[in-house]
């Protein structure tokens, strides 16, 4: 499913926001500010949720798409919203594998900068 994912964002051409991934950008972006709790690999630390193979996930629903950008990790990151979007975009086609069923659709600065101004206070309760 990885590949295909690939493949599929690949032949969809730019991101919405007119912009490719550039994978090392957003490799070192999840290192510096992602990595920490999530691991090098997306399989979580200790009580924090694992994204390799699940996050996709949250595609599913609005309010799940709406999820990755609100939590604090997310929302009060010091990555800026171009920034924070290529890394969201980035995870999802790094980690999400065979968890996407519907047909994604990259997450885009302004978008990420609309929500991420309404953190989620208590994201398990979320």
């Amino acid at each position: 499913m990885k590949r295909v994912l690939t493949l599929w964002l690949a032949l969809s051409g730019p991101l919405a926001w007119g912009g490719d991934i550039d994978p090392q950008r957003a490799l070192f972006n999840y290192q510096m500010s992602c990595q920490g709790c999530h691991t090098p690999d997306g399989s979580g630390a200790n009580a924090v949720p694992r994204m390799r193979d699940v996050v996709g996930i949250f595609l599913s629903t609005q309010a799940g798409r709406e999820y990755l950008v609100r939590v604090p990790g997310s929302a009060v990151s010091a990555l800026d919203d171009a920034n924070l979007a290529e890394v969201l975009n980035w995870i999802i086609q790094e980690f999400a594998g065979a968890s996407v069923t519907v047909p994604f659709q990259p997450y885009t600065p302004q978008e990420v900068g609309r929500l991420r101004q309404h953190p989620l206070p208590e994201v398990v309760q979320h």
